[in-house]
């Protein structure tokens, strides 16, 4: 059984991961791949794995939001 402070949090955590994929979308990691090695802020393989993983934890939050409406 859920309670209304689950549910706002489940849909606080809802809007953080859906901002942070939008950071994660903008980074362009495909960019940074075309440039030397020396010259990465970030390396591009890690920033297509974070955004599989943001992309993996949205899809887990909202089942979970679903389960609990459904």
């Amino acid at each position: 059984m859920s309670t209304p402070d689950h549910g706002q949090f489940l849909h606080g955590l809802e809007i953080e991961v859906e901002a942070e994929l939008v950071i994660a979308e903008a980074s362009h990691p495909e960019d940074a791949a075309r440039t030397p090695v020396t010259e990465w802020l970030f390396d591009p393989t890690d920033a297509e794995r974070y955004e599989v993983s943001l992309r993996g934890l949205l899809g887990a939050v909202e089942a979970v939001e679903e389960g609990e409406t459904g």
